[in-house]
């Protein structure tokens, strides 16, 4: 290692002391630990441009342990990416591109939002899935336009936990060759030695899920370092785990392998003591960059510019050769739909609408796959369950990256976060399916599809207690409301096979956040919509539809899905009796809710009381019937039995709703 390597690597080590210092808050252990590795990938290792940051074929890289976030600022800071030194003094505060962890959106060169462990390693797996699928689709022999790796670097937290399970044993299964992961083996976690919980045979594990496995002895060792790199990317039919053996804290006299420098300042007098041990030329100033050092981390700007450059000849040469493929792929990648796409979307009349939520899904799905070949997608070992087969689709496979469908085997945490991965890529939407009850399974990968508002689409069916037999191991109760509480994410559950089709509209145009298509095992009836309202109101949430022939509402009566047909059929023997009852379709609260004040009076008018039904935990309706209004929904665990019986049994009747309307009326009246 020459002095200057040793320079620009205590740069970042001494960056991300200070920073957590001055913040009086964060982890500085790992990316001390870990400079050696950054400096080796950020300067010669990955195909980066700093000055485009969103160039299509640049590698991807994924700081998994996303609490050591500092050494991934430092390096985008250091090589040259819109990031400042001051933005660095400003480590997690309020409104600063350096927050406490890595956040998709706020600063360049990061590529996904990380710090929930083992999500990083999915999205790195979903990132290496779009390579793959991409580059087998658009590469022509002589015009490799896509062709880049997907790194990772995860902790012992990361193996922990079950989501890198599931993410790593489908990597290996579908041999991602451009999939480079380094594990840090600091043997530290905030408890202590990792021997209190963590004695794995790492290597052994990932072997056994298909993985090469290579180890690194000394992360101070740049040849090493180098050497492991080299034999990875020389890997092409599996991915590669790199276990790298290092110090957390390294430097630091009193620190150095101790728990405490994994998640706390090391306290100003160690970072003067930690600085001279490491040589470094000011050890009572913070935040200071050696010019040398910074000068040679900024060479990573001129070797990204020449990458770049090449590949722009490569990608000229192509559209010239190509140049409708070429067209198509810019479109995709600028997340752009194609022309006419929702003329695809199907009708359905009374003589083939009359089906289960899903099985119209099913129908939707098969239509726009034809006209959309960004949609790419499958289930968790559900998909005659989900309706998600694709009847023109082959399997995604090794030696067959260029198909679109995706058996995600029954991974479903993997499945949501490789998901993420895949569309944070660029070029393909996903979508995956599975029971409504395991979206549990996936929430912390809805949540950060959500928070990264990215274009992702769920499939969860068997909705209800309408599920019958299975029971309330399988019967979804919370579910709905704990998926409507998660902001930026769109949640909807069409009435009928027309609605399931305007919903699956929504899913494709709603580009800005993830959407839950939330359907059903049992077969829904057809609402005529000569007679009825259109279903273009689904796409703001709520609309009307059926109204009172004469005067105005006397109650509004609401619902989603296959409860729908309870409120229309409540409404017909509310106008026997007299009682004018206006029916409300509301597939989806926050589309509704987004909607401007006055067509949401126009819907729910106001002074007029409300009811509201569905086969789930009531907690997200009372916010629209307010406070003199009812909600009749389940607040028990259901049961094993017939859907009509476990529906009569659980109180959601046609003749419950019928009481609760006259209730409100005659409450309202006094």
């Amino acid at each position: 290692m020459s002095d200057l390597d040793l320079l620009s690597i205590n740069t970042i080590r001494t960056l991300a002391m200070d920073a957590v210092q001055k913040a009086n808050s964060g982890h500085p252990g790992t990316p001390m630990a870990l400079a050696p590795l950054a400096y080796s990938l950020f300067t010669k290792h990955m195909k980066h441009d700093p000055a485009d940051p969103h160039w299509p074929d640049r590698d991807r890289f994924v700081l998994s342990c996303g609490h050591a976030s500092m050494l991934l600022y430092s390096s985008l800071y250091l090589s040259g990416y819109e990031l400042t030194l001051e933005d660095l003094k400003q480590f997690r505060q309020w409104g600063s591109r350096t927050p406490g962890h890595p956040e998709y959106g706020y600063t360049a060169g990061v590529e996904t939002t990380t710090g929930p462990l083992g999500q990083g390693v999915g999205n790195a797996v979903g990132m290496a899935v779009a390579e793959a699928h991409l580059a087998a689709v658009f590469n022509r022999d002589g015009h490799g336009i896509v062709d880049h790796h997907t790194w990772f670097i995860c902790s012992d937290g990361d193996l922990m936990e079950g989501v890198s399970h599931e993410a790593a044993s489908f990597a290996g299964h579908f041999k991602l060759g451009k999939l480079i992961g380094f594990y840090d083996d600091n043997r530290i976690t905030i408890d202590g030695s990792t021997d209190l919980t963590f004695t794995d045979d790492t290597a052994l594990r990932f072997k056994g899920y298909g993985w090469q496995v290579l180890h690194i002895e000394d992360v101070n060792d740049l040849a090493a370092i180098d050497q492991a790199i080299a034999d990875a990317k020389a890997e092409t039919t599996r991915p590669t785990l790199v276990i790298t053996r290092t110090h957390i804290g390294f430097g630091s006299p009193k620190k150095q392998d101790t728990a405490s420098a994994h998640g706390e300042p090391l306290g100003a007098d160690e970072i003067v003591a930690t600085k001279k041990a490491l040589g470094w030329p000011r050890p009572d100033e913070s935040f200071y960059v050696p010019e040398e050092a910074l000068a040679h981390w900024r060479e990573a700007r001129t070797r990204g510019a020449a990458a770049h450059a090449e590949w722009t000849k490569r990608w000229n040469a192509y559209c010239q050769a190509f140049g409708a493929d070429a067209k198509e792929l810019e479109r995709r990648l600028d997340g752009r739909l194609p022309d006419g796409w929702e003329k695809a979307i199907p009708s359905f009349t009374k003589e083939n609408g009359s089906v289960a939520s899903r099985a119209a899904s099913n129908t939707v799905l098969n239509a726009l796959v034809g006209v959309m070949p960004e949609l790419m997608g499958g289930s968790a070992d559900l998909t005659p369950s989900n309706g998600t087969a694709v009847k023109s689709w082959a399997n995604f496979a090794p030696g067959a990256y260029d198909k679109r469908y995706m058996h995600f085997g029954i991974r479903e945490h993997g499945m949501g976060s490789i998901m993420n991965g895949m569309a944070l890529h660029r070029g393909i939407i996903p979508f995956g399916g599975t029971f409504l009850i395991f979206s549990d399974y996936m929430r912390p990968a809805i949540r950060l599809a959500a928070f990264m508002q990215q274009h992702v689409i769920y499939i969860y069916t068997h909705d209800s207690i309408g599920l019958g037999e299975d029971g309330p191991t399988h019967q979804p109760i919370e579910q709905l409301s704990a998926l409507r509480a998660i902001p930026e994410l769109t949640v909807l559950r069409p009435a009928d096979a027309t609605e399931t089709a305007a919903s699956w509209r929504v899913a494709i145009e709603h580009k800005h956040g993830p959407v839950c298509l939330v359907l059903t095992r049992q077969k829904l009836g057809f609402i005529d919509r000569e007679k009825y309202a259109s279903a273009a109101g689904v796409a703001k949430g709520a609309y009307v539809l059926a109204d009172v022939k004469e005067g105005a509402p006397q109650v509004v009566l609401m619902s989603s899905g296959s409860e729908v047909a309870l409120v229309m059929a409540a409404a017909e023997k509310l106008a026997a009796k007299g009682v004018r009852a206006r029916v409300v379709s509301m597939p989806s609260h926050e589309l509704f809710a987004a909607q401007e004040g006055p067509y949401k009076s126009s819907v729910l008018p106001a002074g007029v009381p409300r009811v509201a039904i569905e086969a789930a935990h009531p907690m997200s309706w009372y916010r629209w019937v307010g406070t003199d209004g009812v909600v009749i929904g389940i607040d028990r665990f259901g049961a094993s039995a017939p859907y009509e019986q476990l529906y009569t049994e659980l109180g959601l009747t046609v003749e419950k709703i019928v009481d609760a309307a006259e209730a409100v009326i005659a409450e309202r009246k006094k």
